[in-house]
């Protein structure tokens, strides 16, 4: 046992007590259900998780709602504009512990918005049927999964969350390419890419588990510990 002058033993490391741990947890699950990319990753780092998420997300809904309420057929549309005002809204907010008491229902939102714009904006724009509802099919795939493996503690990589763009960068590139005439392909490409990405690592992550033999793998913890 180690001493310290005076003859008095340093105190043991606390240990995180099971409160501590779920909300943890549950601050991790939250978090992955965001669906955050790098462009609001990199703002919730600059506000050090000191911003509360559930206004900024209800302000965003109501403005994402008005906006493309009041219009979003031309290419000069303000609603074109709308994921730029969603992300400063959100993004600040992403590194939040998401610990309030109705905390919980800020990723649905994020996802209505998300879905929602992405269906209201290719209509409009004569985007066909079967590309926009292709990729919100592979976004819920997604989420869906997202989901699924939180609830078993098995997280899903950093890297998909930057390689799928997250829901801003998504938004912000069918935005733009509305403003330069190429949504129809934006949506093509999109659901294509993510569709194999997703699809992909989805399969490789639940063969990679052992889950035929009960045994199940943190793959976050495994990539740590090889590197």
């Amino acid at each position: 046992m180690h001493v310290l002058p005076g003859g008095s033993v340093p105190a043991a490391p606390r240990r995180p007590s099971i409160d501590d741990q779920q909300v943890a947890y549950h601050t991790r699950r939250l978090q992955a259900y965001r669906d955050d990319g790098p462009i609001c990753v990199a703002l919730g780092r600059l506000a050090r998780g000191q911003l509360p998420p559930l206004p900024g997300v209800l302000v965003a809904a109501v403005t994402v709602t008005v906006l493309l309420m009041s219009g979003v057929g031309e290419q000069s549309s303000p609603a074109l504009f709308a994921p730029v005002v969603v992300l400063l809204l959100t993004g600040p907010a992403a590194t939040h512990r998401h610990d309030g008491r109705i905390d919980w229902v800020v990723p649905p939102f994020i996802r209505a918005i998300e879905y929602g714009y992405l269906a209201v904006l290719g209509f409009a724009h004569g985007v066909s049927a079967p590309l926009v509802y292709g990729l919100i099919a592979v976004l819920a795939y997604h989420h869906y999964d997202t989901v699924y493996r939180t609830r078993q503690r098995l997280w899903p990589r950093e890297w998909v969350f930057r390689a799928g763009l997250g829901w801003e960068g998504r938004m912000l590139l069918v935005a733009f390419a509305a403003l330069v005439g190429a949504l129809p392909f934006a949506y093509a490409v999109l659901a294509v890419y993510l569709g194999v990405l997703f699809g992909v690592e989805s399969v490789t992550t639940w063969t990679r588990t052992g889950r035929g033999s009960g045994v199940m793998v943190d793959l976050e913890a495994e990539e740590e510990a090889g590197s």
